[in-house]
């Protein structure tokens, strides 16, 4: 997957945008104000930070070590560090990112969680 990829697959989700408040090089993913995704997308290898069970975060680490690892700079239970190299198959990332932006939706206050649901 390539940074543009990335990039865009982030910004399918309803309500999705990209700000950077941590500087030009942190694209940051949000929905309603909260995060789902952090990636330096100009990083190589290109890795992004997203949200996660933490009961899947654990297996999944184990389940592909040097790939997906504790959030690098986030709470380590709550996130993981992807590696998208081209290592991981494309689905699981598409998955991965689909999981941390419903994860942080699910948080949401009722009355945001149902205007993401209008059409």
């Amino acid at each position: 997957m390539t940074p543009q990829e990335l990039r865009a697959l982030c910004l399918t989700f309803d309500a999705a945008v990209e700000e950077f408040p941590f500087g030009p090089e942190a694209s940051v993913f949000k929905v309603a104000g909260r995060m789902f995704a952090l990636s330096s997308l100009d990083a190589r290898p290109l890795t992004v930070n997203l949200k996660c069970d933490p009961e899947d975060a654990v297996r999944l680490r184990a389940d592909h070590p040097g790939l997906i690892a504790p959030g690098w700079h986030m709470n380590k239970r709550h996130w993981n560090t992807v590696t998208v190299d081209g290592s991981l198959p494309r689905r699981l990332v598409r998955e991965l990112v689909e999981d941390s932006y419903d994860l942080v939706v699910a948080g949401l206050p009722r009355a945001e969680r149902l205007r993401l649901d209008r059409p």
